[in-house]
């Protein structure tokens, strides 16, 4: 979030989950109306990589999130407002999730 908004973007915690175990799904909203949805994983070394979906429209996002709040309680909501769609994450990006 503190890289966003040092380079001029929007960005919140749409949802609070648990502090030590919650899954953390990040979204991006484009000036277009599209969103892309980012969601952590640990890959097989052990390292974060996040997982990067194909851009949608912003509806069809939020109702994936609902679902998975809905399943899980614990689940972190960032949202990033970026004109130019830049997500800000260091770790890997891996592309295509289906959603």
């Amino acid at each position: 979030m503190r890289r966003a908004l040092s380079e001029g973007s929007f960005a919140v915690v749409a949802k609070k989950g648990d502090r030590d175990s919650g899954t953390v799904i990040l979204t991006v909203r484009q000036r277009d109306g599209m969103t892309r949805l980012y969601q952590a994983a640990t890959g097989m070394d052990g390292m974060r990589v996040w997982h990067e979906s194909e851009a949608k429209p912003a509806r069809d996002i939020d109702a994936v999130i609902a679902r998975q709040s809905a399943q899980d309680m614990d689940l972190w909501v960032v949202e990033i407002e970026d004109r130019e769609g830049r997500h800000f994450l260091t770790e890997p990006v891996v592309s295509a999730v289906q959603l």
